[in-house]
């Protein structure tokens, strides 16, 4: 049972980290470019058959692939099965943390489901669908959390308190998210708390189940815990920090060449206002405004 509440922690945890990194390099492309058509549809009608496979829903067939393997993996982690009630007199539920897990990761299927529907499936993709999906998928995620916790050392409790914290100011954002669509703020601190979210529970596993020292934590450890997960802040924000500097300057290099070309240009303008240069590029520019009113006026002019 050890490993199986390892990797109930430890698996889902790399899961949602990478796709907190995912989104924020997808939105921090979106924000350097100013790509205002992040959710077009994507069923154009006018699309032929063949070219629909690169629009198909990447995200949602991971959500649905990642949620029915680690759904297996609940299931198949105890030795007897997912029993919901024993066969004792008088009976009793059985595996309680369990079939919690079991729950969420039904519901992180279910919201690839909706993925899917939403960007392959239906004409015109509706993102309102997909936040809500999403959103009710945290509230659920924040009351199983509430009930999760059997407490029993300080550690534990403090660890999943934190963890609760996160899923809370989660459900925030992506309430917000359903009036505010589109906002790039709200983006980047859901993408912050999905990376939080997702290496804290990490490393949770870790300090509970496999500590690397090889001997438990001790009650009079729980100060460290907050001290860890204050580390974890500081190193996801550095991380999303990084993401949106390095895209930058990416982009910047290869896909801004009309950015370089008007700073030059700006350039010479200063640079050479009293020179020749400034006169001979103001002269040409006029002679072009010139050619073209007469070409406005000439009889033979298709205008627009």
């Amino acid at each position: 049972m050890g490993n199986g509440k390892f990797g109930g922690h430890f698996y889902p945890g790399l899961y949602i980290f990478f796709y907190g990194l995912y989104q924020a390099i997808v939105v921090s492309k979106a924000m350097i470019a100013n790509d205002s058509t992040v959710h077009r549809s994507y069923l154009p009608k006018n699309q032929k058959r063949c070219s629909k496979l690169w629009k198909i829903a990447f995200g949602g067939w991971l959500k649905i692939v990642t949620g029915f393997l680690l759904t297996l993996y609940v299931v198949f982690c105890l030795d007897d099965g997912m029993v919901l009630i024993n066969k004792e007199t008088p009976p009793r539920f059985m595996y309680p943390q369990e079939w919690q897990h079991l729950t969420m990761f039904i519901l992180l299927t279910l919201d690839g489901c909706v993925d899917v529907l939403s960007k392959n499936v239906l004409q015109q993709r509706c993102v309102a669908l997909e936040k809500a999906s999403m959103a009710l998928g945290i509230y659920v995620l924040l009351l199983l959390l509430l009930s999760h916790v059997q407490v029993s050392s300080k550690v534990e409790l403090r660890v999943h308190c934190l963890l609760i914290l996160v899923v809370f100011l989660l459900m925030l954002v992506l309430t917000a998210e359903l009036w505010a669509n589109g906002s790039f703020y709200l983006q980047l601190i859901k993408n912050f708390l999905f990376l939080m979210m997702g290496s804290w529970l990490m490393h949770t596993g870790f300090i509970l189940f496999r500590p690397i020292s090889g001997y438990p934590w001790k009650d009079d450890d729980i100060m460290f815990v907050t001290t860890f997960f204050c580390w974890h802040v500081v190193i996801n924000a550095l991380c999303l920090l990084g993401v949106y500097g390095g895209i930058s300057s990416f982009w910047c290099r290869c896909y801004s060449p009309s950015l370089r070309l008007m700073g030059s240009k700006e350039v010479l303008y200063h640079g050479s206002s009293s020179g020749t240069f400034y006169r001979l590029l103001r002269d040409a520019e006029q002679q072009e405004k010139d050619d073209w009113a007469l070409l406005s006026e000439s009889p033979g002019c298709d205008r627009p």
